[in-house]
């Protein structure tokens, strides 16, 4: 592997990490009502659907854009979790049992929500290299960011319950902007580009930082 290839290697693995973290957090986020020892399986199903969902993405890029509705769905789902959750103001607390029903249902819906998250970010991958295997590679290294973060998100949230609160308001966050890009795609392909709703990268970022660095200072003095 030549220093070239290795850097593209490299690049499209930070960018497909950089992507996926709002799928990490959405992974932590769905997988916290079950009991611990669900939950590393769970995660396991959702990183290998991650998996399965981007490399079918990637070998069929060319029509993933016409995909616009899965991230429409994603969003509101994800719109829909953050407002059930500061609706009712659960306690964080596990189930006591988890049906398989229960516990399939939560892969299923991890599933659904990577296949949005995959037409977000595996466009802007292609775009970034036309290497089919380095991007394949790349991909696969970026996915394993997704299980790592999303482990590490659930013990933070195990540890600062009070932080459950900051995860989904950046759950919403990250609805909000399937649903823009979900429209945006749609507009491209009506050829109108009049009707698209852009959020520009540095000002999604910019907000889930101030998100993130607000609600976590709140969240952590009140733990103390």
């Amino acid at each position: 592997m030549n220093p070239e290839t290795f850097l593209v290697l490299f690049s499209v693995a930070a960018l497909e990490a950089l992507l996926s973290g709002d799928n990490a957090l959405v992974l932590a986020v769905m997988v916290r009502p079950l009991p611990t020892h669900l939950r590393r399986k769970a995660l396991f199903y959702g990183v290998l659907g991650a998996y399965l969902l981007r490399g079918l993405a990637l070998l069929f890029a060319v029509y993933v854009i016409r995909l616009w509705w899965v991230q429409v769905l994603g969003g509101l789902y994800l719109l829909f979790l953050m407002l059930q959750h500061f609706r009712d103001h659960p306690e964080a607390k596990p189930l006591p049992e988890a049906t398989a029903r229960e516990f399939w249902r939560v892969v299923l819906l991890i599933n659904l929500v990577d296949l949005a998250f995959a037409v977000d970010s595996i466009l802007a991958v292609v775009a970034f290299s036309k290497d089919l295997l380095l991007v394949f590679l790349g991909v696969a290294l970026g996915i394993l960011f997704i299980r790592l973060a999303a482990g590490y998100v659930v013990a933070v949230m195990e540890r600062y319950p009070s932080l459950e609160k900051v995860a989904y308001a950046l759950v919403g966050w990250a609805g909000v902007k399937l649903l823009l890009e979900g429209s945006a795609t749609l507009a491209e392909l009506l050829h109108r580009p009049e009707l698209a709703w852009h959020l520009p990268k540095p000002a999604f970022w910019g907000v889930t930082f101030l998100i993130l660095l607000g609600g976590s200072l709140l969240a952590l003095r009140k733990h103390a």
